[in-house]
């Protein structure tokens, strides 16, 4: 799995970048795994997560191999969302570690690849890159992180606007609307995102960790519960007409035509 997650050390800063940028740095099983793998077995004092290239930071779950087959995921992975509840395991590792993590979107955050910038603690993000919660396009509902996460970041109206909507918007809008603390140019994109780990890193780590729990402890839901109830939505809204028909027009590369079916 190594290969398509590299992992990187700065120091006591760890820089996983996802790595397939032929497939926008989609996520596969291979993927999902990978990523979960290296956040559960990090000793970093702070992580910071990116894609490779400039074109997409992650956009989101493969169709190919997973939106267009109609089902959410592979015998390994059921076996790993039984200890998570329902809960993406990927997910899981992310929102309950107490290892700082920011986000360097350094193109294209959609679909999950939204989900993970906004699991991130922080976030820095490239000038020309893009942000969108696009499952409701796709004929499906989010994550268990849009749903818990989203709303705490830019507010319920900006959230209910994304989500509902599933525009994609630029860096500007996301600096506007607070989704992202920092917006530079793509040259700045690492030093800066490194460059504030470390700072955070250069801090007493088990006071860090505990701040962190704290602001887990004062603003999360219970994120197995809400993933248990997401993920039930998201295999039965996969079954339907529209999903199948989002997946086969991206594939087809046309406009698709949904019937509410």
């Amino acid at each position: 799995m190594t290969d398509i997650l590299k992992i990187e050390r700065h120091g006591d800063v760890s820089l996983l970048t996802l790595n397939r940028p032929d497939a926008m740095n989609s996520l596969d099983y291979p993927l999902y795994m990978a990523l979960e793998d290296a956040i559960r077995a990090s000793d970093a004092r702070c992580i910071v997560i990116t894609g490779a290239g400039e074109r997409a930071f992650c956009a989101g779950d493969d169709v190919k191999q997973i939106l267009s087959k109609g089902a959410p995921s592979t015998p390994e992975m059921a076996e790993r969302a039984k200890a998570t509840g329902g809960l993406t395991p990927a997910a899981d590792a992310l929102l309950h570690t107490d290892i700082p993590v920011i986000a360097a979107i350094n193109g294209y955050a959609l679909g999950w690849g939204a989900e993970l910038a906004i699991m991130a603690d922080m976030r820095v993000m490239a000038e020309t890159a893009k942000f969108g919660e696009i499952f409701v396009t796709r004929g499906l509902c989010c994550d268990a992180p849009g749903l818990g996460r989203l709303a705490q970041i830019v507010g319920r109206e900006q959230a209910s606007e994304l989500l509902f909507t599933g525009d994609v918007i630029d860096a500007a809008r996301a600096k506007e609307i607070g989704l992202v603390g920092r917006v530079v140019p793509q040259a700045e994109l690492l030093p800066t995102a490194i460059g504030l780990a470390q700072k955070i890193a250069a801090n007493p780590p088990q006071a860090v960790q505990a701040l962190k729990a704290g602001l887990r402890r004062t603003l999360d839901p219970d994120w197995r519960d809400t993933g248990k109830w997401a993920i039930t939505e998201i295999r039965r809204l996969m079954q339907t007409e529209d999903a199948k028909e989002s997946a086969a027009a991206f594939i087809e590369k046309r406009t698709p035509v949904f019937t509410g079916r």
